[in-house]
């Protein structure tokens, strides 16, 4: 296959991919917007009310971030930046220290990152780093599952697209912290030519069409950043078509809704042309089902569910007891 300008992002290590995915600012504006939904123009009236001398340090505490149910850690990689982004709208900045790493598969109760501040501070960043953390391990804790279900098979389980949108980095960083991997990030990263881009043709004009698309695309390929070639094909007559096309312009076939059988099948039609084409299963993957999926041969399976169907974790925000505040700032971990 031609190689692309952009790096494989399956090969990076998970800071590599974090650093990968935050450097185009999409995280930052996706904090500073839940920020200032949360302090609108006011900020933060409560702890302001309810504020004590911060200025010489008594209020400073470190406050426990505690997964309170068994899962995959994610996203502690934002909550630096968060606390980074806040600070522009409050008088004395907090930090952020994890105790864990994202990756992680934890038992309830443990502590995963600290906040450390004055509790002003502290109490007004929490929900933002709360939700964040809840929502992506909840989404690696979904992946993880999955992952463990193909274990054996050789196939490999990719988000898609159905993110929240906003999110999108952070929950495909959050799949590869529970053992996924990435498909595109966007529009703009790959080519898949789906079926309502070529809906209405007929099987002899479909061939004529996908061909002349995948040709332009290699020279997109050569001009411009793309990682890589997918067509999605629904029926084993138009994959037929699809592997008589010149090899190289294509790197994967998506084989959309097809049965255990017709993957099985697939794979052999495959084979028989001797292709390097990876064959990627789509379309109502379950956690029932897809060990059957992996076990017909396919490489890839993407599942949707993974982002649009995962739930958050339940995290909390432990403070300082009553002895703990008498023992002061400076015994604070």
């Amino acid at each position: 296959m031609p190689e692309s300008p952009l790096p494989d992002l399956n090969d990076l290590s998970l800071p590599d991919l974090w650093e990968e995915l935050s450097r185009t600012g999409l995280v930052r504006r996706l904090i500073e917007l839940a920020r200032d939904e949360d302090l609108g123009e006011t900020g933060d009236v409560t702890a302001s009310v309810t504020r004590r001398d911060a200025e010489n340090g008594n209020d400073a505490i470190s406050a426990d971030l505690v997964l309170r149910e068994a899962g995959v850690v994610a996203g502690l990689a934002v909550g630096p930046l968060v606390c980074e982004v806040f600070s522009e709208r409050l008088a004395h900045p907090a930090r952020f220290e994890p105790v864990a790493s994202d990756g992680d598969a934890v038992g309830a109760g443990t502590v995963v990152a600290r906040l450390i501040g004055p509790r002003a501070s502290v109490v007004t960043i929490e929900r933002t780093i709360l939700n964040l953390v809840g929502r992506l391990s909840g989404v690696a804790t979904r992946t993880a599952e999955f992952v463990r279900e193909i274990e054996g098979t050789g196939a490999r389980i990719l988000d898609t697209r159905k993110t929240t949108p906003g999110m999108r980095v952070l929950e495909k960083y959050a799949v590869r912290c529970g053992g996924g991997m990435c498909h595109r990030i966007g529009l703009f990263d790959a080519v898949l030519i789906k079926d309502n881009h070529v809906s209405g043709l007929d099987l002899d004009e479909f061939a004529v069409r996908i061909e002349i698309s995948v040709r332009e695309a290699a020279d997109l390929r050569r001009d411009k950043e793309i990682r890589f070639v997918q067509i999605e094909v629904d029926t084993p007559q138009q994959l037929e078509r699809a592997l008589a096309i010149e090899p190289g312009l294509i790197d994967i076939v998506l084989l959309d809704n097809f049965t255990c059988e017709q993957l099985s099948a697939a794979v052999r039609i495959r084979s028989q042309h001797s292709s390097c084409l990876l064959l990627e299963a789509s379309g109502g993957v379950r956690l029932e089902t897809v060990r059957a999926i992996a076990e017909t041969g396919v490489e890839r399976i993407s599942v949707g569910g993974l982002t649009h169907h995962a739930v958050s974790l339940d995290v909390g925000l432990d403070v300082p007891d009553a002895e703990q505040r008498r023992r002061g700032p400076d015994d604070l971990g």
